[in-house]
């Protein structure tokens, strides 16, 4: 029983510790901003009682010395400075490390104990300039309670000594409960006036349970099960079609008739079960954003840079696989961000920029898709010096990557760096090729855009939904095939003979000359007779040639593990029961390379 509540406890002060970096990161920019101290106080205080009932002391000490400090700041007797700042990130991140280990399995006694910098810098901000002793202990009001347990009336005495308790008791009290001072007069605290002498229910916010923690395991099972009653669902759905074909009669019809109907109701309640199913693993990426701000802080500090995060769309929601496997790649980019791309602050004045650069963080929903955008206003990518590099390092031939579009591409290849002295912070260039991996793990894509002088934008394209992905289902070659629907602009039909421009096939679509590729010898099938055009809606756009389109559906995907097929990433089940191979998002955005080697071609 204990283990459950420890980690209910865990999970629960986490989600208090990341966001007392969010208050803190707004107090810095707003010293007087009550609201955030009232936040942090409860924030700390929260976690400290419920560290205590865990028997955590070194999670107790921290939070007692930082609840002090913002107890000293609340009422005044401190300004908010950049050490009261610095000791609140540092305490914040040490109990986030304490729970951390505590949630990957550590027991609670090996747990290390409050380090001695922290209790310095902590005891540093609580002086403040004129060195005076905070309030703590004696600054925490007692909050009555009945035989409930619900927050019932508490009375306040006022105080010569210049605090303002009232304004302390509202910081550490939630909203809802009735504060009344000793000295009202009764005629006018009659009016709102309630005691549980009086049976009187206590003025408080009604406390409801309406969400319950799951193991994500077991969604994942559950997923799994309504995906797959989903496909036998339409299978059976095919399959009645054909049977309805043959003559019935008499009681035999009446039955095909009743079977057809409890069909169709199945086939709803599946779809209806799947979609409920999937909305439970599905999370804001303000989850995930709100990591960032003390990284990026932190990181400029040791790089002696002033660099802003903004953050937009945070609400945007993401299945929770993809939240989970961003982070990595997120701060890799972050770290290439600030460390390569944003110029000092000297030289930022130099070119007429102001000396804090700004790195966006944003995303929006488009289509079926997820987008994440991070751009930075540093010194953009020039493109001869990148091609210049990956041909020294023998990446690519020197006829490749002739476009500044496919020569921000390159930095993707494994080896790749434009730096070759590592640093602290981003160190070797190790790394982009597994940010573009770790992002078409999860069938997604990843471009970069640069204007030298300007800055460099990246944009991470997801499917909003893991399992689920709405597809256009293609024949080539006899093989069938389906490819993301976010990509699929338009279907055309093929003539017999085509321009060529070097010798390659060229189709003029809307006054657009664009070039037409067989999906068959792409991929190592016998071409047939290709005369359906797929428009591919990429960063340069093309025609995909196959034999034929059968149409569109929404295709539970299992990705392929056993094996690896250029192109492929997974594979799912028609409504007829045939097996399909899903073409990656990734490999259609890039021209349907088989490879980045390809690139020295």
């Amino acid at each position: 029983m204990m283990d459950d509540m420890l980690k209910e406890f865990v999970v629960e002060a986490l989600d208090l510790a990341t966001n007392v970096e969010e208050h803190l990161l707004s107090l810095e920019r707003r010293p007087d901003d009550t609201d955030a101290l009232n936040a942090l106080f409860r924030s700390f205080h929260t976690i400290k009682g419920g560290a205590g009932f865990m028997n955590l002391p070194a999670i107790v000490s921290a939070c007692h010395l930082t609840e002090n400090l913002f107890d000293a700041l609340r009422t005044g007797q401190v300004p908010v400075t950049p050490t009261a700042i610095e000791a609140g990130l540092q305490a914040s991140g040490f109990v986030a490390d304490q729970l951390t280990k505590l949630a990957h399995g550590d027991a609670p006694e090996s747990l290390p104990a409050m380090p001695g910098e922290l209790e310095d810098i902590l005891t540093q901000a609580i002086e403040g300039r004129e060195a005076q002793p905070a309030v703590a202990a004696a600054a925490e009001p007692a909050i009555n309670t009945d035989n409930t347990g619900n927050a019932a009336i508490a009375t306040i005495a006022d105080s010569d000594d210049g605090l303002d308790w009232e304004a302390l008791y509202r910081a550490v009290v939630p909203a809802g409960v009735q504060l009344v001072s000793s000295n009202a007069k009764p005629a006018a605290a009659s009016p709102a006036r309630t005691s549980v002498e009086d049976g009187a229910r206590p003025i408080t916010a009604a406390v409801k349970e309406d969400s319950i923690r799951i193991d994500a395991v077991k969604l994942d099972a559950l997923l799994e099960v309504a995906g797959e009653s989903v496909q036998a669902a339409n299978q059976a759905s095919v399959l009645l079609e054909k049977l309805a074909q043959f003559k019935f009669d008499g009681q035999a019809a009446a039955l095909m008739s009743a079977l057809a109907e409890t069909l169709g109701r199945a086939s709803r309640y599946s779809t209806e079960l799947q979609r409920a199913t999937l909305s439970t693993r599905m999370q804001p990426v303000g989850r995930l954003f709100q990591k960032f701000p003390r990284l990026v802080r932190e990181l400029a500090k040791d790089l002696g840079k002033e660099v802003e995060l903004v953050i937009e769309g945070a609400e945007t929601e993401v299945d929770r696989v993809v939240v989970d496997s961003l982070y990595d790649p997120l701060v890799h980019m972050l770290r290439n961000a600030l460390d390569h791309g944003i110029e000092e602050a000297y030289d930022r004045l130099g070119t007429g920029k102001p000396p804090k650069s700004t790195i966006l963080l944003k995303a929006w929903q488009e289509g079926s898709s997820v987008m994440i955008e991070l751009a930075d206003d540093g010194k953009g990518m020039d493109p001869d010096k990148l091609r210049a590099k990956a041909i020294s390092k023998g990446l690519i031939s020197e006829h490749a990557a002739q476009t500044a579009e496919e020569a921000y591409q390159l930095v993707f290849l494994p080896g790749f760096s434009t730096k070759e002295v590592a640093s602290s912070v981003s160190g070797r260039g190790v790394g982009m090729d597994v940010v573009k991996t770790a992002v078409e793990k999860h069938r997604g894509a990843i471009r970069i855009d640069s204007k030298l002088g300007e800055g460099t934008r990246f944009t991470i394209r997801l499917p909003i939904e893991l399992s689920i992905v709405p597809t256009m289902l293609v024949r080539t070659a006899g093989a069938a095939l389906a490819m993301p629907m976010a990509v699929v602009e338009r279907v055309v039909e093929l003539p017999d003979t085509f321009d060529g421009v070097g010798g390659a096939p060229v189709l003029r679509d809307q006054g657009r000359p664009l070039a037409v590729r067989s999906l068959a010898s792409i991929l190592g099938y016998e071409p047939g007779r290709e005369k359906v055009g797929v428009v591919i809606a990429a960063p340069q756009p093309y025609i995909l040639a196959v034999d034929g389109v059968d149409g569109t559906a929404d295709l539970v995907i299992k990705p392929l593990t056993a094996l690896a097929v250029p192109g492929i990433n997974g594979t799912g089940r028609s409504a007829e029961g045939e097996l399909v191979l899903v073409i990656s998002l990734a490999f259609l955005l890039d021209g349907c390379q088989v490879n980045a080697t390809r690139l020295a071609a």
